[in-house]
């Protein structure tokens, strides 16, 4: 069972910028699950993602893996012998955790769990890589190159997961979602003030883009089909799939 997030609960003289540290690592389960439209759905169409995607004899990436609910979620559906999860994030606290929560639930496929900086992990022999809410932490200069790289380590016919916050380049409809995303979070019993101080801890660290814009960069990186496969407010996924047949 999760601890419930009461971390913005009371007034926080020096908000500072947001970091995945103990204190979010300890409530993460409930944090997201009450921020997050459509979380649980995300995560379990991942896995189906890659039942049909995962090769044999090939690997996949969960890149920001946090406590590895994605991982576990692929885990589930992989039925080859010969795969390998790789699962990666640069926080101690979540890393600890993740090996944690995959150690309680055994299954054929090992998972490799690496606290490293995503941008400096190699890709290769991929068939499926997962960005769940992960591109949205990285400086916008870094996004393309950590994109092109999965791109060239994605097996012919790979697929990329990419789940973000979106903004949006019509105005009204975003504010539309935006607000709508509050209502979200009032109705799981957040408070103004800890909508209001975690919006402030995560407007410098969080820097959003439109599903345009998604498209237009993962294109660039050299994926030859992106779309939108799931969306609720202001949050969603993408599929993006490098050309050729699969083996």
């Amino acid at each position: 069972m999760s601890n419930r997030d009461t971390l913005f609960s009371a007034p926080i003289a020096r908000l500072g910028d947001w970091t995945f540290d103990e204190r979010v690592a300890e409530v993460f389960p409930d944090m997201i699950q009450r921020s997050v439209p459509g979380y649980s759905n995300i995560i379990s169409m991942i896995g189906m993602l890659a039942e049909r995607f995962v090769t044999p004899a090939s690997q996949v990436y969960d890149l920001g893996c946090s406590l590895g609910a994605a991982t576990l979620s692929i885990r589930r559906n992989i039925h080859h012998d010969d795969c390998k999860i790789i699962a990666v994030d640069n926080s101690p606290a979540m890393v600890e955790r993740c090996r944690r929560h995959l150690d309680a639930f055994k299954a054929q496929t090992p998972v490799e769990v690496i606290e490293a900086d995503i941008r400096d992990v190699t890709i290769e022999n991929a068939s499926l890589v997962v960005l769940n809410f992960t591109l949205q932490f990285l400086a916008p200069d870094d996004r393309l190159t950590l994109l092109t790289r999965i791109c060239e380590g994605l097996k012919p016919g790979g697929a990329l997961v990419l789940s973000e916050k979106f903004s949006f380049e019509d105005a009204t409809v975003g504010e539309l979602l935006f607000d709508m995303h509050h209502d979200f979070k009032r109705a799981n019993g957040y408070s103004e003030l800890e909508i209001s101080q975690k919006r402030s801890m995560l407007e410098n660290v969080m820097l959003t883009d439109s599903v345009e814009a998604h498209k237009a960069r993962l294109h660039q990186a050299g994926f030859a089909h992106s779309e939108l496969w799931f969306q609720c407010f202001n949050f969603g996924s993408l599929v993006a799939l490098k050309d050729g047949a699969r083996a």
